[in-house]
């Protein structure tokens, strides 16, 4: 099982980051997938969550209305929309797949800084 995030990087305040899971190792399709998120001295939070087919979603109501999560089960890959991001959004950015697994990415890190 592999998930790798790609798409993080240094954005100023008010700017957009599409982060990228690629899957691999698994039934991509069977699987409800999140994105999770982890700022220094923080606990893991939950960002936003997608259903198998991408007919439900939920977001944290730190980011409802900025974030937009996705799924192409078809490239096995989960997407983040990330819009007018605050400096409160820096974190390492973590998907995940299934709740009761620990199939987990590296992470990938978004600092939100002038």
């Amino acid at each position: 099982v592999q998930l790798v995030e790609s798409g993080g990087g240094l954005v100023q305040p008010g700017g957009s980051l599409r982060l990228s899971c690629a899957a691999s190792g698994f039934t991509f399709s069977s699987y409800v997938l999140y994105w999770f998120r982890q700022a220094s001295g923080n606990e893991r939070e939950l960002v936003a969550s997608i259903s198998n087919y991408g007919g439900t979603t939920n977001y944290a109501n730190s980011v409802k209305g900025r974030f937009t999560i996705s799924r192409d089960n078809a490239k096995n890959t989960v997407y983040l929309q990330m819009n007018s991001l605050k400096p409160e959004d820096t974190a390492v950015y973590f998907c995940k797949a299934g709740v009761r697994t620990d199939y987990w990415g590296q992470g990938t890190q978004v600092p939100v800084s002038s």
